[in-house]
């Protein structure tokens, strides 16, 4: 069970560092998927670490970003 869970934050972490590098919407989609079992598995915390369920929420913004940017250039140019 502990090694899945490393392996979806190493996956995460790994996806999200070449999808901020490429600026590419889809490895940052990959970084959510990844990252949802991680918010999950905090989510049900009592404490202040519940919030953690929401961070794949920024990845999906970023994803966003990167594939809306891209199209508004493509028309522009």
């Amino acid at each position: 069970m502990i090694l899945l869970w490393y392996a979806s934050f190493l996956i995460s972490v790994f996806t999200l560092i070449i999808g901020v590098v490429k600026r590419s919407w889809r490895f940052m989609l990959i970084c959510m998927v990844s990252f949802i079992p991680i918010a999950y598995y905090f989510s049900g915390a009592v404490s202040a670490l519940k919030y953690i369920g929401f961070t794949p929420i920024i990845p999906l913004l970023i994803a966003l970003y990167f594939g809306l940017s891209r199209k508004k250039v493509k028309v522009v140019s």
